[in-house]
């Protein structure tokens, strides 16, 4: 049945409507509004929606961070002012409820048909860029107690998943494709990255050299929409400063770039050794027979132990990197911070904690890059090394070689300091760091996680794929006898640049250009006469379900429509929907991305939750 007017009128178009109808075909004839800026404006949408709740969560921490130790200022601040007794047991209660809020979640959603985590990087990479709204939910609050608590894992992993869970809800409200459905998905993580680390750039090359593996420019524009809407509302709100403005930074000599490099070629052998040991941490954790709040709660006090001799550990580990670029401190206070902190990070990961490794990665790369330079300038006093230039060169070598993303780990590091002066090292450094962990490194941060979690289903579910998972139903038609009015009337209505005709049995006819109602604007006589038939194309291209994505891409060339008809076949000529050119170029370059899951290149930020999920849950 259509569902557009299908009234025989012979009305003539009322001088307004058809000053309407001449300005929509001059907005179209000059701006060519398409499918592609509409996606363009909802990635804007998704990026102020995803500032916004980073910044609900922000705010949601430190009323909890309050409650537990009476201070809203840095975490690392407020477990120093706490007596020795609060430093152990604010993190041992934070754990507690963190693991019970898992725990109940996991047993409260019982309408999921399958075990799955939500994680957004498997909605984008491997699933249907669907999200559970309440399996997140519970992710959330959890991540909630361990943050507010001292634990040592960051809240850019919540930040991004909320971000990316409001994207997938509005996808599910506008009923795209899954194509389209995961794009959204993925500039909401971009949204989400570029909140938390105020870096516009970074947090679309995130996505796209992580997540998708792809930077066609289909896929990277709305990001960096997303990315920038993000970061102009979280600066509006925030302020606009970088996380880790460096110090004047200068070299001294040329033969410095020796040691920098020497120093990624180090750090790229030892990001496969952190990697080993997360995981070996985790193992260990796994394999106690534990319900998982103990298991967390063992998680709390380990990290609750640390901090009453190093409150230092606490938290993400930001405000122990500000510390690293302003305080000169010696060589073991930093080896000894460096230390615990990687136990700590271990602990809580290990322990199930919910939460990101991004910024503990930071500081330890950092942290070595400190140390690195610091033994330079011991040894080779001529070349008046800064191990200020050290530090932020490891920061981004290490995060090269531990996610397998140097560009976006170049831009990152760049944004977070806004220093140009080391960029050329710092790229010759994350391109050797990442060159060398991946001889011994194939999945970097998230590749066993995604495996683990049912990668080989999606990716066999993804290859099934074809132009009929593609079809939007209920395309806008008209009878072939409509008349010119109502021609006219059904494209002020509708956003679309053609409306197919049909007849009997919705056989499809040909399709109607708003391009092909211009020249009668100007004859209101022929209003009366003129019918849908006699204007419409009737070679216009069509598809058949029995076609593949080539020959849609084909019939594409052959046209400048934004979306072809698909009917039934090419006998009874049926139509049953419409087939966009953006989802059709957003899934092609999903597929061509789809052999780094096999890599799984990518950032670990979110350890994954024990909560049960479906990739099409239907809890809303």
């Amino acid at each position: 049945m259509d569902n557009a007017p299908t009234a025989r009128s012979r009305t003539r178009l009322s001088p307004a409507l058809r000053r309407l109808l001449i300005f929509k075909v001059w907005l179209v004839e000059h701006f060519r509004p398409s499918e592609r800026q509409v996606t363009l404006i909802w990635a804007a949408v998704i990026g102020f929606a995803g500032a916004i709740a980073a910044e609900a969560f922000r705010k949601a921490t430190l009323f909890l961070q309050f409650l537990g130790t009476g201070e809203i200022r840095g975490i690392v601040t407020s477990f120093e002012n706490l007596p020795l007794w609060q430093r152990f047991i604010v993190p041992v209660v934070g754990a507690f409820f963190a693991g019970v809020t898992l725990w109940s979640g996991n047993r409260l959603i019982t309408s999921v048909r399958q075990k799955s985590t939500t994680d957004y990087m498997e909605a984008v990479v491997v699933g249907n860029g669907y999200i559970s709204f309440r399996a997140s939910l519970v992710k959330a609050i959890s991540a909630l107690f361990s943050i507010s608590s001292g634990a040592s894992i960051g809240r850019e992993g919540p930040l991004v998943q909320l971000a990316a869970l409001l994207a997938s809800l509005a996808g599910r409200l506008r009923h795209c494709p899954v194509p389209q459905k995961r794009q959204m998905v993925a500039c909401g993580a971009a949204a989400g990255i570029a909140s938390a680390y105020n870096a516009p750039i970074a947090g679309a090359f995130f996505v796209a050299e992580i997540i998708l593996g792809t930077v066609v420019v289909e896929s990277l524009g709305p990001l960096i929409l997303s990315s920038v809407v993000a970061t102009f509302t979280t600066r509006a709100l925030i302020g606009a400063s970088p996380l880790y403005r460096s110090p004047d930074l200068g070299f001294h000599s040329r033969w410095e770039a020796l040691p920098l490099c020497l120093m990624g070629l180090l750090l790229g052998f030892l990001a496969p050794v952190y990697l080993q040991l997360l995981r070996q941490v985790e193992r260990i954790f796994s394999r106690l027979k534990y319900p998982v709040p103990l298991k967390m709660t063992i998680g709390g006090a380990i990290v609750g132990g640390i901090a009453v001799f190093f409150p230092q550990v606490c938290g993400n580990g930001q405000e122990l990197l500000s510390s690293l670029f302003h305080q000169n401190w010696d060589f073991y206070t930093i080896l000894t911070l460096l230390i615990v902190k990687l136990a700590a990070t271990s602990a809580t990961f290990g322990s199930g904690a919910v939460g990101g490794v991004f910024t503990p990665t930071l500081f330890i790369g950092s942290a070595l890059g400190f140390l690195y330079g610091q033994m330079v300038l011991l040894l080779f006093p001529n070349l008046q090394s800064d191990p200020n230039i050290y530090g932020l060169v490891g920061m981004g070598t290490f995060l090269a070689a531990s996610s397998g993303a140097p560009i976006m780990a170049i831009l990152m590091v760049f944004e977070l300091t806004l220093s140009y002066t080391i960029v050329p090292y710092l790229m010759v450094a994350c391109v050797l760091g990442y060159y060398c962990s991946s001889i011994f490194e194939r999945r970097f941060m998230y590749g066993e996680s995604l495996e683990r979690k049912g990668a080989a289903f999606f990716s066999s579910q993804l290859a099934e794929v074809s132009v009929t998972d593609l079809i939007r139903t209920d395309p806008i038609t008209l009878p072939e006898q409509a008349s010119f009015a109502e021609i006219a009337r059904t494209f002020l209505q509708f956003q679309f640049q053609h409306i197919y005709v049909v007849g009997e049995d919705r056989r499809f006819l040909g399709a109607v250009s708003l391009h092909d109602v211009k020249a009668f604007l100007d004859r209101p006589e022929l209003e009366t006469v003129v019918i849908a038939a006699d204007i419409m194309d009737e070679n216009f291209p069509r598809i058949s379900p029995l076609q593949g994505t080539a020959e849609a891409l084909r019939k594409f060339s052959e046209t400048n429509a934004e979306r072809l008809p698909v009917v039934d076949n090419f006998n009874s000529q049926r139509l049953i929907g419409s087939i966009s050119k953006t989802d059709l170029i957003l899934h092609l370059a999903g597929e061509q991305s789809r052999p780094s899951v096999g890599r799984a290149v990518g950032a670990n930020l979110e350890q994954p939750a024990p909560v049960a999920a479906s990739p099409r849950d239907g809890d809303q």
